[in-house]
């Protein structure tokens, strides 16, 4: 970055005109800190970012996928790592505050961060007390990347042990797409027959995809 004017280096123009300003390789550059032999930190930045398809597809990659890229190497994949991970937990409610689940939105909000953009599939249990305030999450069975297989009484048991008045089952689907498949629609009308069986509420199945999701609430199918 020495060949750039200095009001173009990131980290000057950080301070002159606020983080902002700064582009997304421009960030990445700075999170890398120096370039290699060949290549300055901002090139380095702009190849990860091709190699990745931008900012959004470092959000799933682990430090292994990111060594391998030139420039990078162990220490700055890790960094890059846990620069993703400090953003995905800024999105996290403090452990202080007890959400309140009264929309399909606060549910799909509450839990796309902490299990969207996964590269295997997981499928969960949102804890509800008698207020829909959330108690805890388990995940119940993590799959492949195409399927979980999972059975109402493993998803009531979690349930019941933990004391829970209602839940939120959940999945993540690791193509994107949170549209529900055939297996998940005859999936939640097996989970919400059980549900009135057990006398606990099933409040809603939330689809978690690429920033997106599905809720049986909101569709209608629940």
């Amino acid at each position: 970055m020495r060949d750039l004017s200095p009001d173009d280096r990131p980290r000057e123009k950080l301070w002159q005109h606020g983080v902002s300003a700064l582009g997304d390789n421009e960030l990445v550059a700075l999170v890398i800190g120096h370039g290699s032999r060949t290549a300055g930190a901002l090139a380095v930045a702009n190849d990860l970012l091709a190699r990745f398809g931008g900012l959004h597809g470092l959000v799933p990659c682990v430090a292994e996928d990111l060594a391998c890229i030139a420039g990078i190497g162990s220490a700055r994949a890790a960094q890059i790592v846990a620069a993703v991970e400090l953003g995905r937990r800024t999105m996290v409610p403090r452990p202080s505050e007890r959400l309140r689940i009264q929309y399909p939105r606060d549910a799909a909000s509450y839990l796309m961060p902490r299990f969207g953009s996964r590269l295997n599939e997981q499928f969960g249990v949102l804890l509800l007390d008698s207020k829909h305030r959330v108690m805890r999450t388990a995940v119940i069975v993590a799959g492949t990347q195409n399927t979980t297989i999972v059975e109402p009484r493993d998803v009531y048991r979690e349930a019941a042990l933990g004391g829970a008045s209602a839940i939120v089952v959940f999945h993540n689907h690791p193509s994107g797409d949170p549209k529900p498949s055939v297996e998940d629609v005859d999936l939640t009308e097996r989970l919400a027959a059980a549900g009135v069986l057990m006398g606990i509420e099933l409040a809603d199945h939330i689809i978690i995809g690429d920033m997106n999701y599905w809720s049986f609430k909101e569709a209608g199918q629940l």
